[in-house]
């Protein structure tokens, strides 16, 4: 055991800091010297046209991959220099939403969302129900759903199976990979007001992955938009619809964009 191994996570440093991230795929170049910082208790929207690379920043991110160049810090800590015990610690600090929930199709919600507190904790299996049904009923789930299977659950349900999941050990980071992708506009709308709800409520930091302009209007602090390899911008959509950037201006600037800003603006501001 080394020093390192023992050395803790940096409480007061942003949970995500990447610099200088350089990602490659073959002989393409995805990321090219990109810079991000998340700063905490914030919901980021990472937005980008085809082939950007969110997913592959998503996973390099939470060490599904290794870049090329560059860092990844989470609370302080180079990813790349971890061992174990810190890879332990910081994924007690994390939960993760993929983009088609991930369940565990031959589970039970319960057994699911039990899994991460039955292999990162010495929680005693009566502790763990208990704390799984909590988790559940948080996510917005109805009474008995966590006695389903993934395959008796409509889609909306396996997204917040999903996030009950994710949300299983407490998390002070939550990635989201297009958490309201297949939902209809109703569903989708009230799964953007858990996410928010969530946040203000648990002091979570949100990383989501999305395309969709509603939630980017509706629950998000910053949005970063991925394009020419690297991060061109991060800021509020209010300023983001200023920016002079072509695909900036396109995305929220097109149909889509000015009738997501006119209902925002409808609604009124959070």
């Amino acid at each position: 055991m080394t020093e390192f191994d023992e050395a803790p996570l940096d409480r007061e440093a942003p949970p995500i800091e990447v610099r200088g991230l350089i990602s490659r795929i073959g002989d393409r170049t995805i990321h090219d010297n990109l810079d991000l910082v998340v700063n905490r208790g914030d919901v980021v929207g990472i937005v980008g046209g085809s082939g950007t690379g969110k997913s592959v920043l998503l996973n390099t991110i939470i060490g599904l991959r290794s870049a090329e160049g560059g860092s990844v810090m989470i609370f302080g800590q180079d990813i790349r220099y971890a061992r174990r015990r810190q890879w332990t610690a910081i994924n007690r600090r994390w939960g993760v939403l993929f983009q088609q929930g991930a369940l565990w199709s031959n589970l039970t919600v319960k057994e699911n969302v039990a899994a991460p507190l039955f292999e990162h904790t010495d929680m005693l299996k009566d502790e763990i129900d208990e704390l799984a049904d909590l988790k559940i009923a948080l996510a917005g789930l109805p009474p008995g759903a966590g006695a389903l299977k993934p395959s008796e659950l409509s889609g909306g349900m396996i997204k917040r199976a999903s996030l009950a999941r994710a949300l299983a050990l407490d998390p002070e980071l939550l990635f989201l990979d297009e958490p309201t992708s297949g939902l209809d506009p109703i569903s989708a709308a009230a799964f953007d007001q858990l996410i928010r709800d969530l946040s203000d409520s648990l002091d979570l930091t949100v990383f989501m992955i999305t395309h969709d302009l509603d939630s980017l209007y509706t629950i998000t602090d910053q949005v970063a938009v991925l394009a020419d390899k690297k991060v061109v911008a991060m800021a509020p959509v209010r300023e983001l619809e200023k920016s002079d950037h072509p695909w900036i201006q396109e995305y929220f600037g097109g149909p889509r964009g000015r009738m997501a800003s006119g209902l925002r603006a409808a609604r009124g501001a959070r």
